[in-house]
């Protein structure tokens, strides 16, 4: 991919990514799980991950979501879990694209993902409240997270390998 294709791709991605979160933002969160969100942002870090060539593009597709999101409406705590879950989630989905190549496919890793999003951002609480018992929210967080990670994965999937038939991407 020539550099300027590149440039304006990661601009569509993070345009993409800020706009899924504003969706997300207005959608009322439920009240058996508090806190658990779809995670829609999430689909174009995925999409980002297997599409882009460098790691690094696709880290900056996230850093510049999270950032914009922040300014856009957010706070610093707002920013605190955001980051903490979006860097622990990209760290797994890396790991687990790299080292199970052939044997997990794009909804697995996003799955994994959504469960180290989840992590990230109970760690960060724990840390604030400064009580590991928020950590016994993990299953409850995890179970909603693999569900999502599914839906975000199997849409990521129909994304990429609609984008793998146009001659930038093959």
């Amino acid at each position: 991919m020539k550099k300027t294709n590149k440039i304006v791709y990661i601009g569509l991605l993070v345009a993409q990514a800020l706009v899924l979160h504003i969706v997300e933002r207005m959608i009322p969160v439920p009240f058996v799980t508090p806190g658990a969100k779809l995670g829609l942002a999430n689909l174009i870090t995925v999409i980002a991950l297997y599409t882009l060539d460098s790691k690094k593009d696709a880290f900056l597709v996230l850093f510049l979501r999270l950032t914009l999101s922040t300014m856009f409406g957010g706070n610093l705590s707002s920013f605190m879990y955001s980051a903490t879950g979006g860097i622990l989630s990209f760290g797994a989905m890396t790991i687990v694209k790299d080292l199970f190549k052939d044997k997990v496919s794009i909804i697995g890793v996003s799955s994994a993902g959504a469960i180290f999003h989840n992590v990230g951002q109970l760690l960060i609480a724990s840390l604030i409240v400064k009580n590991i018992g928020v950590m016994l929210y993990l299953p409850i967080l995890s179970t909603v997270g693999i569900i999502t990670g599914i839906f975000i994965g199997i849409t990521a999937n129909y994304v990429v390998a609609h984008l793998r038939k146009l001659p930038m991407f093959r």
